[in-house]
């Protein structure tokens, strides 16, 4: 089997177990993972953050991003062009676009200044502790071209999905963080 026919098998069955939670348990689990990155923001007094809009299999981060609009944090979410995305401030209305994935509706281009933070999810990780996401490889195209601009990287996941296996790339995402209930 190939790296690449690794990774594919790896990556459905994270999916395939982050599916089978129960909305109780996803509910606790993002709670708890949502104080842990708030104490963590806090720590680190960034003031800049790039975050995500989640699908259902992600942490859902509604409760944080209200927290940090609150405190007039700088927000970023990935806004989806061709193969990549570029960051956009976080505005509503939201609108659903490719893939069931939520963009703000208007919102003009993040110009390239530092981000103190940018959290990430994530489906699973290999041995080398990058990212394995859901195969598009829009958060490594963004990460080559924006990671000298990005002082933390944060991976969050509901459920920590490790293989011992090498089975990314060295383009694929590392983190600063790992953060899983």
């Amino acid at each position: 089997m190939t790296k690449e026919e690794k990774k594919k098998e790896f990556r459905s069955q994270c999916i395939q177990a982050l599916k089978h939670r129960s909305k109780k348990q996803n509910y606790a689990k993002d709670k708890t993972l949502v104080d842990v990155l708030y104490a963590y923001i806090k720590e680190h007094e960034a003031q800049s953050i790039m975050l995500y809009l989640p699908l259902k299999i992600e942490v859902n981060l509604y409760p944080l991003i209200y927290r940090l609009r609150r405190e007039k944090k700088q927000l970023y979410v990935p806004f989806m062009e061709g193969n990549s995305f570029r960051l956009v401030k976080y505005r509503l209305p939201l609108q659903k676009k490719r893939f069931g994935i939520k963009e703000p509706k208007d919102s003009k281009q993040y110009k390239a200044k530092r981000i103190d933070m940018a959290i990430v999810p994530i489906v699973g990780l290999d041995i080398t502790l990058r990212r394995v996401g859901f195969g598009k490889g829009m958060y490594d195209r963004f990460f080559e071209k924006n990671s000298k601009n990005i002082k933390h990287t944060v991976f969050v996941a509901r459920e920590l999905c490790l293989t011992k296996a090498f089975i990314t790339d060295d383009y694929d995402v590392q983190a600063d963080r790992i953060f899983t209930p």
